[in-house]
């Protein structure tokens, strides 16, 4: 018998091209969000400027400017607490995100991650873009939930731990 059958293939069942594609439909999305994540972080880690509590292109700057705009001016107020604390733990969650994506590895873990980052982004620093569809991080968090939904189940370090699973049962 050919074809797809509740989410399995026989092993004697060849898969067409458009099931093949359907099965790697995300990997371009997980590549792209795990590259940018990366690039991110690692961009604010290498920015000394953006890392210090006030000035000219620092998180507290950045902070203080959007404070009044916020959707949730508390999240806002959390960060100038230690704004170089705040921007370190940015940096350092979009690049754990980001390789985390691309290797696969804990896929879902790493697609909240993400989501939360850009939910937490939007509610705070491009809350106040207008019209909304302008701010790009709604969009990022709406590009993290098919990744958070499906997890990285191909090319992944997670696939490579569910086979060694599959096989240890």
């Amino acid at each position: 018998m050919r074809g797809y059958r509740g989410g399995s293939y026989g092993l004697d069942e060849p898969r067409s091209l458009r099931d093949r594609a359907g099965e790697y439909a995300l990997l371009p999305l997980r590549i792209f969000l795990g590259v940018t994540f990366v690039y991110a972080g690692l961009d604010k880690l290498t920015d000394s400027a953006f890392l210090s509590a006030d000035g000219a292109g620092s998180i507290g700057e950045m902070m203080h400017a959007v404070r009044d705009s916020a959707a949730i001016p508390g999240l806002v107020d959390l960060a100038l607490k230690s704004p170089s604390g705040f921007g370190y733990a940015i940096a350092i969650g979009e690049l754990l995100v980001g390789l985390g994506t691309l290797a696969g590895l804990w896929g879902r873990l790493a697609a909240l991650g993400g989501a939360l980052i850009s939910l937490s982004l939007w509610l705070t620093v491009s809350w106040q873009t207008e019209p909304y569809y302008y701010g790009n991080d709604l969009i990022y968090l709406m590009a993290w939930l098919p990744l958070l939904l499906a997890g990285t189940p191909y090319w992944s370090v997670d696939a490579l731990r569910g086979q060694r699973r599959r096989r240890g049962l």
